[in-house]
């Protein structure tokens, strides 16, 4: 689906240096969340008060599914802000003990066109950090609400936002034995969903392109399972390759020129890259032992996969080319789904341990291991574009003899934000789109 409407002005205000920075450390701060207040956007009109109204609920609701925000409610604020130019009485807002405050402002500009504008405040060094207006249609404020949160996110922890991203995933419905298995998409926090393949045949295992909107993925359209790209903006699909075997684990290069495939054949099953423009390919791993399941480090120079070379499932890494395999996981149980992070300091990874799986991530050495989910099933991370939250899929055991629903959810590093993404129906294999253009 191409986007309509794009943001017509961005002009950033000029702001006073602060005297102590206000900023959140994204590694500790989900046991203490940064208050911050947020009041009512100024705007004059009914209608206009509805888009008001609409954009602000969507901002505090990223801020806030984020873990590190705590939005202090609107009943105990003592002065009320009437105009955005107007200076705000810093110690009305020190009494209720907000560390950061939004003002934000809306206006009609002509019939299907609105301004936008916020300034973000460090109420105790009393100065503006950052100021912003944009100009946009009406049809596209739910767009301008996830970058408002991600400029806020962004400027107080330092960190690349993540809202104004899509995501991609395997809906499923009907029983086990007839399981239809269709990919859609939708924004992070689970709005403008859309299907994108009919169901007819099996789709797998999307994965987006780090740098344009196109999703690898794979499908049993006919007898074998084949590779398929997809442009999000246009609809137009394409098939990867032909390969007489089994092709699966499909994931793009970060220049997006290429893609890492896993390919099974008389009983072996190895690693190949296919250059997107050329449409040649070329084997990286070989032997009897399975290899799947790669992924590019962020520079592409090398490439993390699971492989049972060693006599049960583990991590390994070798370079781009195929050279310097060595393994890296060296815990109890086994190793599966590894992803690099796009910060290049973790990779994340599915392992299955004492009757349980787990969603953990580890420095590229293989040191530092550390769990942050648990259960019946969770399986299949996916980073946020900015290498801070995880998304996977978690099935919990069922009371019955059926098993409960999969379902989304998504984690931060540190482990004590999990929180379930609604979908209309059972969801798995979730993959995280880069932030829209």
């Amino acid at each position: 689906m191409k986007l309509k409407y794009v943001l017509a002005l961005v002009m950033c205000l000029f702001v006073a240096p602060a005297r102590a920075e206000l900023q959140i450390d994204v590694t500790g701060a989900m046991r203490d969340p940064l208050p911050l207040a947020f009041p009512e956007m100024i705007h004059e009109g009914f209608w206009v008060g509805q888009y008001a109204g609409k954009i602000r609920d969507v901002v505090i609701a990223d801020l806030e599914r984020s873990g590190l925000f705590r939005i202090i409610p609107e009943n105990s604020y003592i002065q009320e802000l009437t105009s955005i130019d107007e200076q705000p009485n810093f110690v009305d807002w020190k009494a209720i003990q907000a560390h950061a405050l939004v003002q934000s402002a809306i206006k009609e500009v002509d019939p299907n066109t609105l301004r936008v504008e916020f300034r973000l405040w460090d109420v105790y060094a009393e100065n503006q950090l950052k100021g912003q207006s944009f100009t946009t249609t009406k049809d596209n404020w739910r767009r301008v609400a996830h970058v408002i949160a991600d400029a806020i996110y962004e400027r107080l922890t330092g960190e690349k936002g993540y809202f104004d991203t899509r995501i991609v995933y395997v809906s499923e419905t009907g029983p086990a034995t007839k399981r239809v298995k269709r990919l859609a998409i939708m924004d992070q926090d689970g709005e403008n969903h859309k299907f994108l393949t009919s169901g007819a045949a099996m789709a797998l295992t999307p994965r987006f392109s780090p740098n344009l909107q196109k999703v690898t993925y794979m499908s049993y359209a006919g007898s074998m399972p084949k590779v398929y790209i997809l442009d999000i903006e246009t609809g137009k699909q394409e098939l990867l390759g032909s390969f007489p075997g089994m092709t699966f684990a499909p994931r793009f290069s970060p220049d997006s020129s290429k893609v890492l495939l896993s390919y099974a054949n008389n009983g072996r099953t190895n690693i190949y890259e296919m250059d997107l423009k050329k449409r040649t390919s070329k084997r990286l791993t070989s032997g009897s032992a399975i290899d799947t399941s790669p992924s590019y480090s962020p520079d592409g120079s090398q490439i993390v996969f699971n492989s049972d070379r060693g006599g049960n499932q583990q991590l390994y890494v070798m370079n781009a080319d195929g050279s310097d395999v060595h393994r890296i996981s060296f815990g109890t149980g086994r190793y599966a789904t590894p992803v690099w992070s796009p910060r290049g300091d973790y990779i994340a990874f599915t392992k299955m341990a004492n009757g349980q799986f787990y969603i953990g991530v580890m420095y590229p050495d293989g040191s530092g291991e550390r769990l942050l989910a648990s259960g019946y099933l969770v399986e299949g991370p996916t980073w946020s574009p900015n290498g801070r939250v995880l998304m996977y899929f978690r099935q919990d055991k069922g009371t019955s003899r059926r098993n409960a629903p999969v379902k989304l959810y998504s984690i931060d590093l540190t482990g004590y934000n999990e929180r379930m993404i609604v979908t209309p129906a059972e969801a798995s294999d979730p993959a995280w789109s880069p932030l829209l253009p």
